[in-house]
């Protein structure tokens, strides 16, 4: 899937980097990555919020009822990993997709999962 779509990460957002179930809490978790540290705000924004806006649109749209049944009726949130605790405007950025994700009834949320070496 990489050769044919390109590289997982908020830069390609015609790639969902992860989809899993969690298991306590019986919800769907689709995950994006970033990489990089804080800092490089508008492009970096702007990649992550594509990166959101289509991971949405693959929920609301249903395609992941259609490509994943066994998930249907099921809660959904999306997952930003990244390399580092936000800060500054990341934060606020951050508060912003948890309410945009809210108001359609996905669940948002930042894990800090620091690069494999």
């Amino acid at each position: 899937m990489i050769a044919e779509f390109g590289d997982t990460g908020v830069q390609n957002p015609a790639v969902v980097d992860l989809i899993t179930l969690d298991k306590a809490s019986d919800t769907v978790v689709l995950a994006m990555t970033e990489r990089r540290p804080w800092g490089l705000a508008r492009e970096q924004f702007k990649q992550i919020e594509e990166k959101l806006n289509r991971y949405m649109g693959y929920v609301l749209d249903g395609f992941l009822a259609e490509q994943y049944p066994q998930y249907v009726g099921k809660p959904v949130q999306i997952r930003l990993d990244c390399a580092e605790a936000p800060h500054g405007e990341a934060v606020r950025f951050a508060e912003a997709m948890t309410h945009a994700c809210e108001g359609h009834g996905i669940r948002f949320s930042v894990a800090v999962r620091p690069p494999l070496s």
